[in-house]
């Protein structure tokens, strides 16, 4: 069964200065949220089209009704595609309709139904690795092995990263300014532009120090791209911003210079979350320092009750093989 057909208007469906979809986007204050939302949007309309290099601008989004999206909800089921990833995508088609709304393109009503989609209930183990404190020893190791700037940068990065449970593109956000050494402390714009203080371990500040003799004080990205022969990527006279696949991709090139397994910035996020919970540190202020806007979220990094059933199986033993 095909996705119902959605009409299109002769011409560009949709003006450029009012399209829901560049609305949308542009609504967004993460430039990495952006490009996730872009890519949900723009798979939505090759739903929508039937053709598989349809992108999401200039697409009738207005038009829409409830017996669309529902159908566009089954499809990416029948797909094959994690309740997560059908959820996120959902996320996107109601954004994207809700703007069509306050542009005056949907009647509250034919939005409000067209958005009624329920999320796709499912229940999944935690994703990702723990990493072990030799790890990240072994890719320390890695960087001070380099005596070239990026030692320096890298290993501070990591350092920060392990400590502080950031984001890859909070970190890649950072800038001089918001790092405070007598407090030992980072303020770091998260998603939503949402401002918080995170902190460092002393051995962090230590790391941060070294790579700042060698960046130098000038204002400007805290982290910033370094060249080819060792010189450090500036713009406007300003040491540059990187991205945040760049804070992936160095730690990618040091956990293989390290023999370890790749690990994700996000599984130093896990990681920090983990080691705070076990700690013992209550989950409003874990919640706080990793900028979640649910505890829910938070709670789901906590490794104890896993660790708890391991501990009542091990009070079984399995009987001696005797013959009866």
């Amino acid at each position: 069964m095909s996705l119902p057909a959605v009409p299109h208007a002769p011409g560009p469906a949709v003006e450029p200065a009012r399209d829901p979809y560049r609305v949308y986007l542009d609504s967004l204050t993460s430039a990495e949220s952006r490009r996730t939302m872009r890519g949900c949007l723009d798979r939505l309309a090759a739903l929508i089209t039937g053709d598989d290099d349809a992108g999401g601008a200039g697409q009738p989004w207005h038009l829409l009704r409830y017996e669309h999206t529902v159908r566009m909800r089954a499809l990416m089921t029948e797909r094959g595609w994690s309740p997560a990833y059908v959820n996120k995508h959902l996320v996107a088609l109601r954004r994207v309709l809700r703007e069509a709304w306050r542009l005056g393109q949907m009647t509250a009503e034919d939005y409000q139904r067209a958005a009624d989609l329920p999320t796709v209930e499912h229940t999944r183990l935690p994703t990702g690795q723990h990493v072990p404190p030799e790890v990240v020893g072994a890719a320390l190791a890695a960087c001070d092995g380099d005596d070239s700037p990026a030692g320096a940068r890298d290993a501070a990065l990591l350092a920060v990263l392990y400590s502080t449970g950031c984001r890859r593109a909070e970190i890649a956000g950072l800038t001089l300014a918001d790092y405070d050494p007598g407090a030992r402390s980072l303020r770091v714009r998260g998603k939503r532009d949402k401002e918080r203080m995170v902190y460092l371990t002393t051995q962090a500040v230590g790391r941060l120090e070294r790579w700042l003799a060698v960046r130098g004080r000038a204002a400007g990205a805290l982290f910033c791209p370094i060249g080819r022969h060792g010189s450090l990527r500036v713009r406007d006279g300003r040491p540059a911003t990187m991205t945040g696949q760049a804070v992936a991709d160095i730690l990618a090139r040091r956990m293989a210079q390290a023999g370890a397994m790749p690990r994700t910035p996000h599984d130093f996020r896990r990681t920090f979350i983990g080691e705070l919970l076990d700690a013992g540190v209550d989950l409003a202020t874990a919640q706080a320092l990793v900028g979640h806007s649910s505890p829910a979220t938070t709670a789901r990094y906590d490794r104890r009750p896993e660790r708890r059933r391991r501990e009542a199986v091990d009070r079984i033993t399995l009987p001696a093989s005797r013959p009866l």
